[in-house]
């Protein structure tokens, strides 16, 4: 049981390895700044068995052209808001709140250049009844259409705990949104994720 153990996580650890070796990275000090925040966050998620504790803020241009303001526009972390709710989902819901509108017009509202990190790769499936990350972030538009978060930084790949692979960077990215790596993070990021989840061998679903 130990050694199916062991080559089950190893399998799982190299597919997390591939999808972040193939992926675009960057190692500008702002991005892990603002990734440390993100997983800040999700420290704040309550743990559970059947999520992962994710941290996200949304960051504009104007924050990062000004070292003195480093503050993110929006945070949220996995559970923060009511009902089964993840941490691009949370941030959604309140900045929906702050501009009085709906998550379907959100986009009209957030400034030009607005990204979003992550600390784990949105989702692109969830449970019946619930719309995935991906599909909320393809769904915020401009006035004319295009996508009001272009550009999507994330820490970790996804785990196959839950739904198995993930093909929410392939959406995202054949939508025209980037998905940048910000590498460094990878480990603290997967241990805060998991926490509550089952250790050993069933830990991971492969």
């Amino acid at each position: 049981m130990e050694s199916h153990a062991t080559t089950c996580n190893l399998r799982c650890e190299l597919q997390l390895l591939f999808d972040i070796i193939n992926m675009e990275t960057t190692t500008d000090d702002e991005h892990r700044h603002y990734m440390r925040i993100a997983l800040a966050e999700a420290r704040k998620s309550p743990p559970k068995p059947t999520n992962f504790c994710v941290g996200a803020c949304l960051v504009t241009p104007s924050q990062t052209n000004k070292p003195s303001s480093k503050a993110p526009l929006i945070t949220g972390y996995t559970l923060e808001c009511a009902g089964n709710t993840h941490a691009e989902q949370c941030c959604f819901i309140k900045l929906s709140s702050h501009y009085n509108c709906t998550e379907d017009t959100l986009g009209e509202h957030l400034p030009d250049g607005t990204a979003l990190y992550t600390t784990m790769e949105p989702c692109n499936k969830r449970s019946v009844g619930n719309m995935s990350c991906v599909e909320r972030i393809l769904g915020l538009k401009k006035q004319h259409g295009t996508q009001a978060i272009a550009k999507v930084y994330v820490g970790a790949a996804e785990p196959e705990t839950f739904v198995g692979v993930n093909e929410g960077r392939r959406r995202l990215e054949e939508a025209g949104v980037r998905v940048v790596h910000v590498p460094g993070m990878e480990e603290e990021i997967l241990a805060v994720a998991t926490t509550g989840h089952e250790k050993g061998g069933n830990a991971l679903n492969c």
